[in-house]
């Protein structure tokens, strides 16, 4: 995490999206790897690690490429044979965060704006924003396949703070890959790392100062 300031300066919450408001997503795709007769870790191996399957996903993010595009020839990269909403149908049993969903809300009825800065995966036929109920969460949304640029480029991060309307140094930024993090600290955001351990939640709202939810959380 990088250096903080006392709560009561802080104007504006940035949050990711995949880790941070959703959970489950490693168990829901490997799950279903392994429904398609694929290795558990087949999904990620194809997208993170393959050079074709990360290509095909980096020009998704920057929406250079459809999700239907994307869904064809990554099941073909796959070798599942029905490519029809294949984002979608991997994603079925992923579940929004509802303590991180919680401090987003709590965070605008406390008077900070808030955004979703999300490197994105199509929003058609699938939409995961919508599906997972965090279309509407926040005042700014900032996606990578609109904007055709995507973390950790620092004009994505630029982009969030102007349509903000703040500056760098008022925000606290929410991501779970450690490579996202070092672009928002060079513009004086402050970061937390959503690296799976519990607690992230009551974590930033003490940073904000938002209070924690009555019964704990």
């Amino acid at each position: 995490m990088s250096p903080s300031l006392p709560r009561a300066q802080y104007q504006a919450l940035i949050l990711d999206f995949v880790g941070v408001l959703t959970e489950g997503v490693r168990e829901a795709l490997q799950g279903w790897c392994v429904e398609q007769g694929l290795a558990p870790r087949a999904w990620g191996t194809a997208l993170n690690h393959h050079p074709e399957g990360r290509r095909l996903y980096l020009e998704l993010e920057a929406g250079r490429l459809t999700q239907q595009e994307w869904n064809r020839s990554t099941a073909r990269l796959l070798g599942v044979d029905e490519h029809e909403n294949l984002m979608g149908r991997a994603w079925e049993r992923v579940r929004p965060a509802p303590d991180m969903i919680g401090l987003a809300l709590a965070a605008r009825q406390s008077g900070l704006k808030t955004a979703l800065l999300s490197n994105s995966f199509g929003l058609d036929p699938y939409d995961p924003y919508r599906r997972l109920g965090v279309h509407e969460l926040c005042d700014v949304t900032v996606l990578s396949e609109v904007e055709g640029v995507a973390k950790p480029h620092p004009e994505i991060y630029r982009r969030t703070l102007e349509r903000l309307g703040v500056r760098g140094e008022r925000c606290v930024f929410v991501d779970d890959n450690p490579d996202n993090l070092l672009p928002a600290q060079e513009l004086g955001i402050t970061t937390v790392l959503a690296d799976g351990r519990p607690g992230l939640a009551s974590h930033v709202r003490g940073l904000l100062g938002v209070p924690d939810p009555v019964g704990g959380g």
